[in-house]
């Protein structure tokens, strides 16, 4: 089982966007109750990734290490004049892979999803791809549910 939704983000200038929620009900949607979920963004001055969710000076403390690490400088020959954004996009990734377990994202007590901004404001899009098995429906007809498992056994012996 997979199923691939696509959702919309409107952005500041740079800015870490918890998109936990948005992963969470892609997660719902399909049903799956084991597997994974890849988030990722097709953006090229833009990213993903897992980090705190408690307290948001965190996100400011990584654009501020980005800033740092990537400055925008003129000696830069990309002629949009965002090759910074580049840099710290390429840094960061552009796609994260959550366990999914019991139809819920396998993420620890302080973490959550981010879309990182680095060259807006823009309209942004990313996407869930939610891969792995459904929650068994139980059988109501005996009858029903043994013939479901002798064909699961004949597969099996082919």
């Amino acid at each position: 089982m997979a199923m691939l939704k696509e959702f919309t983000i409107r952005t500041g200038e740079q800015g870490f966007y918890n998109i936990t929620q948005d992963v969470k009900d892609a997660i719902k949607e399909s049903g799956v109750e084991s597997g994974i979920a890849v988030v990722f963004c097709p953006h090229t001055t833009a990213g993903v990734t897992i980090t705190e969710n408690h307290d948001p000076d965190v996100g400011e403390d990584l654009l501020l290490g980005f800033e740092r690490a990537f400055p925008d400088t003129p000696d830069f020959k990309h002629s949009q004049g965002n090759s910074y954004a580049h840099l710290r996009s390429s840094a960061m990734g552009c796609s994260v892979t959550v366990i999914v377990d019991e139809g819920w994202p396998l993420l620890g007590v302080w973490q959550a999803v981010y879309f990182c901004e680095f060259d807006g404001p823009r309209t942004r899009e990313y996407y869930v791809k939610v891969m792995g098995d459904r929650m068994q429906v139980p059988f109501d007809d005996p009858d029903e549910k043994a013939a479901r498992l002798d064909a699961e056994d004949e597969a099996l012996l082919d």
